[in-house]
């Protein structure tokens, strides 16, 4: 018999799993020194994910100064930052360790 507990525990893990895959996904490609694509457009004052993936044969790093997220990503690997831009405008971003990749979010 599941206790009260581990009812709640497991209810609770549903409901976040949900709510997750609720989120509009974007996705953005970095490649040995490109991004593809350099133009994102999301909705503004909502939480979206924004899927990286390095198809690259080096690291990269996905940066936004502007939203405050950054991931270090190796060869191959794939993840994901969540971000909420709750104000329209233009958000820059660009990979850390290849100074010429760059690219935009723009909220609307």
């Amino acid at each position: 018999m599941i206790g009260r507990r581990s009812l709640a525990s497991a209810l609770l893990l549903l409901a976040v799993a949900a709510h997750a895959e609720d989120l509009p996904v974007f996705r953005v490609v970095f490649k040995d020194g490109t991004i593809a694509p350099t133009r994102i457009q999301a909705p503004a004052g909502k939480r979206f994910k924004l899927e990286v993936v390095n198809a690259g044969t080096t690291p990269v790093e996905f940066e936004s100064l502007p939203l405050r997220k950054e991931k270090v990503l190796g060869p191959g690997v794939t993840s994901f930052v969540v971000i909420k831009a709750s104000q329209p405008g233009e958000y820059p971003f660009f990979d850390d360790f290849h100074q010429q990749a760059r690219g935009v979010i723009v909220i609307k």
